[in-house]
């Protein structure tokens, strides 16, 4: 069990799985064989699933990213000047012309200084903590054994010494290959080696390929390496977060299984890996969208756009409470699955439909979308108009409370507009002009109904009062010019409102569980992009920067900080903040040509 963990952890993983990793080099977290599986090593939440290096006489530690890779470099020092090297990665390169990422993770140690005195300790578990496994040894591995997955590591390390968690001298390199329950064809160190170095070369040849803005690039190439480790490549979906039950607050009891592929957040995917010229991440993850879209279209007028899948899109991710894991620092509860699946959340429409959008004007695409899709958008379209104003959850999945939501019905408006766009881009005859007279009827719904008079403001509902940052997407999606006094107006009143010093809070009304305490990462960066739209570019770059300084010693966010103190909440690593970290950088660089 780890003792008062925090979120300074670094990510490994191979868009296969995800492992996180702690300062002292602790193998914290890892689902297995998928990012929504059961945690193996799950010592962030309170279990006693790890895989750590001990080092006697601790004194310190150091930890890096070797430059533009995904590979951890741990360096553990004792109070006798002796020291250690962890070096840990998950395989990721071509071979035989597909690209090869194993289940599997390296661990390279090797003395820096002297003769530090060590133990091992590899503790997989099963069945959320509640199962060990069955240990089975042979000359230069070990095996646990599972009723649903069996590990092996193959080590040069002496195997005794690991199974019985044994101190010894560490005088040379050790090796460790843990993975698969299936034989190396050559020795630890050298398939080792092999792998680190085709890494190695890998993640530089991916990153030398990025379209980077010019300032800011360190925090970029780390949020987009970080957003490449959350794609589950298999499908082409990526997941909201590596964890579950991070709470988003101090004992807030607000906490939820992320490890699952949010339909909210593909707009502003798309949109930061358009902007790395990321295309074929950017193809896979627009395929995986597709799907979704194409079974609603196929299902009728029965079916409904859910706000959440599984990364095989599955559709039932029904919630359920862990009762062998105490939570993060003891607070639980822990919850595997998400009774969000079970929402009716109505800005999906929009958000699948300008997603999808840039399908149908990339020239850089294999598979481009044509009027087949086409038609099938449409019928999300319909569904989109139909709902415009009809209550529902809204994007922030209230759990006990129904409204007409700005932000609901500002999406199905994206959805009709987009729609006539691409109608005119087809040159589909009368569509473009059908589209445009639903969305500029759904615009004049939201002007009307969504702006209150005695704050002065758009707020979160239809005859609402109370201020939400996510109406400053009105401005972003392009429902009203930013210049337009309106929006400045609602800009003024939310930064007065939700603000912490830079930090965004999400909205001022009480939820299901009171209301909010820490800022929520992606609304201090919609903050950013409304402050750059109506021309305060320096107030946004000054609160850019406070937001990246938040950010771990890796570089990395979580969902949610605390203003007070720059602790991180939520789960980890937030997709929604990396996108934010790219999205932001690129509107906010000076240009190549103005610099170079």
């Amino acid at each position: 069990m780890t003792q008062n963990p925090t979120l300074d952890l670094g990510v490994i993983g191979n868009s296969s799985y995800g492992g996180l990793i702690d300062r002292r080099g602790r193998l914290v977290w890892c689902c297995l064989p998928r990012f929504d599986s059961d945690p193996v090593f799950n010592g962030l939440l309170g279990g006693d699933g790890l895989f750590e290096v001990e080092l006697e006489n601790f004194s310190h530690a150091e930890q890096a990213y070797r430059e533009n890779t995904a590979i951890l470099e741990t360096r553990l020092y004792d109070t006798k000047g002796q020291a250690l090297e962890i070096i840990d990665f998950a395989p990721r390169f071509y071979a035989r012309g597909r690209i090869f990422r194993p289940m599997t993770m390296i661990r390279r140690l090797r003395p820096l200084q002297g003769r530090p005195r060590i133990s091992v300790r590899l503790a997989p578990r099963f069945g959320w903590n509640s199962k060990l496994p069955l240990m089975t040894r042979g000359s230069n591995h070990i095996r646990y054994v599972s009723d649903d997955l069996t590990l092996r590591l193959t080590t040069d390390a002496p195997i005794d010494y690991v199974a019985e968690n044994t101190s010894f001298h560490l005088d040379r390199e050790h090796f460790f290959v843990l993975g698969p329950d299936e034989t190396l064809n050559e020795g630890p160190e050298t398939v080792a080696r092999h792998f680190e170095e085709e890494t190695e070369r890998y993640w530089r040849e991916w990153v030398r390929r990025l379209a980077l803005p010019f300032e800011w690039q360190d925090a970029v190439i780390r949020a987009a390496i970080t957003l490449k480790l959350c794609v589950y490549e298999p499908t082409g979906a990526i997941v909201a977060a590596l964890t579950t039950s991070i709470p988003e607050a101090a004992h807030s009891q607000r906490n939820w299984d992320y490890r699952y592929c949010w339909i909210r957040d593909a707009f502003f995917v798309v949109r930061a890996l358009n902007s790395l010229a990321a295309v074929g991440t950017m193809e896979h993850y627009l395929r995986w969208i597709s799907n979704v879209a194409a079974d609603f279209a196929e299902s009728g007028a029965e079916g409904h756009l859910q706000p959440v899948y599984g990364v095989g899109l599955e559709r039932a991710l029904t919630e359920e409470i862990v009762e062998a894991l105490p939570g993060y620092r003891g607070m639980g509860p822990v919850r595997r699955g998400n009774q969000a699946y079970e929402h009716f959340q109505h800005d999906v429409y929009g958000n699948v439909v300008l997603a999808i959008a840039q399908a149908f004007f990339d020239k850089r695409l294999f598979r481009p979308c044509g009027p087949a899709e086409f038609n099938w958008l449409e019928a999300i379209g319909e569904r989109a108009y139909s709902l415009h104003n009809v209550p529902d959850a809204g994007m922030w999945e209230l759990r006990t409370r129904a409204r007409v939501h700005t932000s609901s019905s500002l999406m199905c408006w994206a959805a009709c507009d987009r729609l006539a766009k691409i109608a005119a881009h087809l040159d589909i005859p009368g569509r473009d002009r059908y589209w445009r007279e639903k969305a500029d009827e759904i615009r004049s719904t939201i002007l009307e109904k969504a702006w209150n008079n005695e704050r002065g403001s758009f707020v979160e509902s239809f005859g609402g009062e109370h201020l939400d940052a996510s109406v400053l997407l009105i401005g972003e999606l392009g429902l009203i010019d930013p210049a337009d006094p309106r929006f400045a107006a609602t800009l003024e009143k939310i930064e007065e409102g939700l603000c912490d010093g830079p930090h965004m809070r999400r909205y001022e009304a009480p939820d299901d569980f009171g209301a909010p305490e820490t800022a929520f990462n992606i609304c201090t960066f919609w903050r950013i992009d409304a402050l750059a739209q109506t021309g305060q570019t320096e107030r946004a770059r000054e609160v850019f920067e406070e937001i990246l300084s938040r950010r771990n010693h890796l570089g990395l966010l979580s969902e949610d900080l605390a203003p007070e103190t720059g602790e991180l909440w939520g789960n980890f690593p937030q997709t929604y903040s990396l996108v934010g970290i790219i999205n932001a950088a690129r509107r906010l660089s000076a240009s190549w040509a103005e610099s170079v």
